[in-house]
Order: C-alpha cells, then sequence, then structure tokens
C-alpha cells in the first residue's frame, strides 16, 4: 500500500463497476461480492444491465454495471450513490457520474480515453472529466489495456483474448483498493476456467498485476478497509433471488414427498429459475423448456394433475398468455404455483428493468371470479421462504398460487445463511386418504374447514373421476349450468382462499409504536423502505414501516394496522396498485402515495425526502 494512501473505515461502502456489456463488469463484481461475502461482510448486490444482445461498442445505451453495497453491519440496499467507480470507457464514465459521492474514487481505463470513444459518448471535449464537472473526486488513470496486453505476451493469446481479461485486472486494482487478498479470487477463477487451464492463468495473471500496480502506484487517493462483522454461525452463500427461489421449491417438495415439476418458457428475467431447477435431477426435480408460455403452465397443470408439485415461471408478457389456463387451474381446483418475475412493462417494455406493475395482473387479470393466493418475496435471501410458503399453501390448500418476485429481487444477490430443513413446517397434502364423510366420494368433496377439495391421484383404485374447465355441481361433480349452484361455487372457491388467512402470519410492524407515519410496502422494495425509515428515525422523527409479503389474502390483522396510524404513506413502483387495492378492501382507508416507475430501485435519499415532507404536512 502506498505510504501516501488515506485509509478510510467506513462501516460500509458502495462500489460501482461499469462498463461495455462485454468488459466482465457482471463477472468481476460477482467475484469481489463473494471475496466480501468470504471475509464477514454483509453485501447486497444489483445487477445493471442493457436489454440490448450488443449495443454498439462504447456508446451510452450499451453500459452493463454492477452495484455493490458492502458493509460491518447489515445492509438492506445497493446503495444509492458509489464511493468507488470503475468506469471501463468515456460511456461508462458519463453514465454514473451523476451517482458518485463527492470525495469518491473513480479508476479509469485511460487506453479507452482517446477521441474516438469520446465521441461515442458524446463528450464536447477531450477532458471528460472537467466536462463533468468531478473536480472533488479522486481519479484513477491507469493504461489497463496496455498493461494487461502486455503482462500476457508470453500466454500465446491473441490480441482479442488479452484484451478480455482486462477487468481481471481492474479486480486486482479493487482488491488492492479495499485491502482484499487476491488468493480467493484466483481459486474462483480456477473454478470457473476449469476446464481451459490456459484462459484461467491469463486472467489470474492480470489479476495478480493489478493488485500489484496498486501497491506500487504513488497517488495520494484513499484507500478502504471495512471489517467483517459477527454473524451466526452457519454456513453462507450469496445468492440472488432466483436461485434462493428454486431452492425453495425444491425444499417444499422435499418436505411435501412430492417430486418437483416446472414447465417453463424462457422470458427475462425469470429465465434462471429453469436454468437452475434443470440442474437438480438428482433431487427428482423435472423441467421442461416448453414451445412456448402456454406449453408451460399446461405441462404444470398435467403434472399436477398426475401428482407432482406442479410449477411455472414467466414474467409479466407471458403471465398474460398463461391467464386462461391458470383460470383452469382456479375451477379445476389443482395445486400449482405460477412465479411471476416482474419486469418493466407494458408489453415487451423493458426487459431487463425492474417494476411492480403486475399487481392487478395478478389479483384479477381471468375472466369469471377466479380468484388465487398472491405471495411476494421481499429480499433474495427471502425468495427461499416464500417459495416454500407457495408450495406449502398450493398443496394443502389445493389452489394456484402465484408467487411475484421482480428483475431487482432476480438479479440482484445478498448474504444468506443456509437454513436447517427441519426447521421447516411439515407440507401435507390434503389427499383424498383425508377424506372422512360417510357419504361417497366425489371429485368436489371439501375439507368441511378449509373447503379445499381433496386431492385423488389418477390410477388410484375406487377414486376414478372427471375434473375440468366447465363447472361442476357442489354435491354431485356432475357438470352443472344451475344458477344458484354456481353461485354456490363462486363463493366457496372465494372463502378457500379468504380462510388462508387463517394460516399465514400477520403483518409485522418496526419502528416507532406511536409513529407519526406509517409507511407501506410490498415485495421487493423492503430493503429500501427499511433503510429510509432508519434514516429518518435517526434524525428524531417518528416512523414505522410495515412491509407485506402476503398480498392475496391480506394478513388478518391489515385492517388494525393500517388504521392505527395518524398518516400512512404507500409506496410501490408502479402508479398505486397496492394503494387502490388496499382501499378497495378497507372502508376509509385514504393513503398518501408515493410512486416511481422507472425501472430502477428506490433511492433511499428521495424516499427520506419524500416521508419526511409528509410528517412534515
Amino acid at each position: 500500500m502506498s505510504e501516501k494512501a488515506k485509509v478510510k473505515t467506513p462501516d460500509q461502502t458502495v462500489i460501482r463497476f461499469s462498463g461495455d456489456s462485454g468488459d466482465g463488469m457482471q463477472l468481476t463484481g460477482t467475484i469481489f461480492s463473494n471475496l466480501s461475502a468470504i471475509l464477514g461482510n454483509d453485501i447486497s448486490t444489483f445487477p445493471d444491465y442493457p436489454a440490448e444482445i450488443r449495443a454498439p461498442q462504447g456508446s451510452l445505451s450499451g453500459i452493463s454495471g454492477f452495484q455493490l453495497h458492502l458493509g460491518s453491519r447489515k445492509v438492506y440496499t445497493p446503495g444509492d450513490k458509489a464511493d468507488v467507480l470503475v468506469a471501463m470507457n468515456p460511456a461508462a464514465l458519463k453514465v454514473n457520474a451523476g451517482n458518485l459521492k463527492p470525495d469518491s474514487v473513480i479508476i479509469i481505463d485511460s487506453d479507452a480515453f482517446v477521441k474516438r470513444d469520446l465521441e461515442k459518448a458524446e463528450f464536447k471535449t477531450d477532458d471528460p472529466v472537467e466536462e463533468l464537472g468531478l473536480r472533488t473526486q479522486q481519479i484513477i488513470a491507469a493504461p489497463i489495456t496496455s498493461m494487461v496486453r502486455d503482462g500476457l505476451e508470453g500466454f500465446g493469446l491473441d490480441n482479442k483474448s488479452a484484451v478480455r481479461c482486462k477487468n481481471m485486472f481492474t479486480l486486482g486494482l479493487v482488491c488492492w483498493l479495499f485491502d482484499r487478498p487476491v488468493d480467493g479470487a484466483a481459486k474462483m477463477l480456477e473454478n470457473k476456467f476449469s476446464k481451459k487451464p490456459s484462459i484461467a492463468q491469463a486472467n489470474i495473471k492480470a489479476l495478480t498485476d493489478g493488485y500489484n500496480y496498486g501497491h506500487n502506484i504513488q497517488a495520494s487517493v484513499s484507500v478502504y478497509r471495512i471489517e467483517g462483522s459477527d454473524v451466526e454461525p452457519g454456513i453462507y452463500k450469496d445468492v440472488n433471488g432466483n436461485n434462493a427461489l428454486s431452492y425453495g421449491l425444491i425444499a417444499a417438495a422435499e418436505k411435501a414427498g412430492l417430486q418437483l415439476f416446472l414447465g417453463s418458457y424462457p422470458i427475462t428475467p425469470a429465465t434462471d429459475i429453469l436454468i437452475e431447477l434443470s440442474r437438480h435431477k438428482n433431487l427428482g426435480v423435472v423441467t421442461v423448456q416448453a414451445e412456448d408460455e402456454i406449453a408451460g403452465i399446461c405441462t404444470a397443470i398435467g403434472a399436477s394433475f398426475a401428482g407432482s408439485l406442479g410449477v411455472t415461471s414467466t414474467s409479466g408478457p407471458g403471465l398474460a398468455l398463461k391467464s386462461e389456463a391458470l383460470g383452469l387451474a382456479v375451477i379445476a381446483e389443482l395445486p400449482l404455483v405460477v412465479v411471476d418475475v416482474q419486469r418493466g412493462g407494458p408489453s415487451t417494455g423493458l426487459p431487463t428493468k425492474s417494476e411492480q406493475t403486475d399487481l392487478l395482473q395478478v389479483l384479477y387479470g381471468r375472466n369469471g371470479e377466479s380468484p388465487v393466493v398472491v405471495l411476494a418475496a421481499s429480499t433474495p435471501a427471502d425468495c427461499f421462504d416464500m417459495a416454500f410458503w407457495a408450495g406449502k399453501i398450493a398443496l394443502e390448500r389445493m389452489t394456484p398460487v402465484v408467487l411475484l418476485s421482480d428483475a431487482f429481487l432476480a438479479n440482484g444477490s445478498s448474504t444468506w445463511r443456509i437454513p436447517d430443513l427441519d426447521e421447516y413446517p411439515e407440507i401435507k397434502p390434503n389427499y383424498v386418504s383425508n377424506y372422512s364423510d360417510d357419504k361417497p366420494w366425489k371429485a368436489y368433496a371439501r375439507d368441511p374447514e378449509t373447503y379445499a377439495r381433496y386431492w385423488a391421484l389418477p390410477g388410484e383404485e375406487g377414486f376414478a373421476h372427471r375434473i375440468g374447465g366447465l363447472e361442476k355441481d357442489f354435491f354431485t361433480s356432475a357438470i352443472s349450468t344451475d344458477p344458484l349452484n354456481h353461485q354456490k361455487m363462486v363463493l366457496t372457491r372465494q372463502a378457500k382462499i379468504d380462510g388462508i388467512a387463517d394460516i399465514i402470519p400477520e403483518v409485522e410492524v418496526v419502528g416507532d409504536e406511536d409513529a407519526d407515519l406509517l409507511i407501506v410496502g410490498w415485495g421487493g422494495t423492503y430493503g429500501h423502505l427499511y433503510e429510509a425509515m432508519e434514516k429518518i428515525h435517526s434524525k428524531g422523527r417518528k416512523v414505522a414501516l410495515a412491509h407485506f409479503r402476503f398480498i392475496n389474502p391480506l394478513p388478518k390483522n391489515t385492517k388494525e394496522v393500517l388504521t392505527g396510524y395518524k398518516k400512512v404513506v404507500v409506496a410501490e413502483q408502479n402508479n398505486g396498485q397496492f394503494a387502490n387495492y388496499l382501499r378497495s378492501v378497507i372502508e376509509g382507508f385514504n393513503p398518501y402515495k408515493f410512486n416511481r416507475i422507472k425501472g430502477q430501485p428506490f433511492i433511499v435519499s428521495r424516499l427520506v425526502d419524500e416521508f419526511t415532507k409528509i410528517i412534515e404536512k
């Protein structure tokens, strides 16, 4: 470490890696995240990348980013503004200039800051730092491309392959900046390129060169030392939402003693659920990549009919296509889990960005009175628990369950303590063997307390039956068009969903009991709203947070909570869908609303400002 270096020891820091889609910023950020987690830091990450498969190199629209928030204490979001920015080209610097702290450190590849690249990034002068007004930042301008090329001369790589290792040089430089040993990163590279040892060694050489360059530069820049935190003993994993959700579905099937079946069609940002589950054939998981969205859900319904835990995964556009088949699962009363990883819309919209705009679609987007259970995960790690809940409710109450995630949760990661499955409750599917009535069993015979239909598997002797999309008689289970019977069946299916409120946890309120403002959120905004609450509280204001993971039915204490505060604000990444839903079920409830629909996570500082204004009204 340079003798002139100033050591900062904050309890948390935000780093952003940024460059062209081909610059490997996602891999660089992921490896550094894993290193930090190993050293005991709490982490939260946010990969941010363009929808284009390959935008023009050096263009503003083609910038890919990876933001990491690490701390010696619990962190809840990937952070707002960055303490450190790695900008691999002028476009990366320009795109991120507005999200830097005044005394931040900027690492740039000076080889990329030539006239042609400056013009691509629409700079007017040959001094981008001055043009952007970055006068208080600390700049490390290193000829990264040429140093990597020269350092790998003896490795037999062509120029393109050698230059592709420059992201590892920057990783080494950042490891120096944060006093991180590079041995762990080298082992990760060996594992990643185990089938290409020459590529692994080239990347490790670039990594080491970057680390040594940091030690050798005589520049007066701030370096960081983030201590590890005391954590509960256990096995920890850096997990993103899609993977955690996949593991939760496996756990639910294991607890129920059933085969897990996923029928899915690839769609951003849900595809990784299909990819992850396909890796677990050894656990009895069966995956089918269907030819379209409709086929995906129909194969899952078929699997549920046959006695498996049927699951289908998608995003908003695919959910629209699945709506008719989802209605079939409602009227056939089959256990089914539908995972909707929300993205920006409408239509194709913003495929790689995040929103909460599918809520009304999952609540009401089917013909007829077609109620389903709706759940929403709140953090990447919480995706595991909510997937487990989805499987449990679907199997025990014989109903489709829609589990909402979003692109922020799906791609972002956090430190996750791998749970002990023995601590999770049993899952007892409502099999026909539970039927105890003296009357002959019929396909739509129900548990008298839960109204859940008994599940008879095809081929069981004595339980031949027919279910399908036509209305059935409440008593005989034969096809019926009788008006009074239809009314009874509609109300019964709704009562089955309403009754689930008896088994889900009540919504928890954190913060001040006598708060002047209750913040209400749902789904993936939890971390930002929690951090905003903490910051407002630190300023002497009384504030509380109620965050919803169970949407339909709502927890039994919802009305009591929401009507118990002088002021309530509902914050969500849509135009007020949850707020309007709450108004429809709680008479006289009229909250303030905070809505942003930018395809990006909330900015905590903006939340603090807006919520403070509401308190002061």
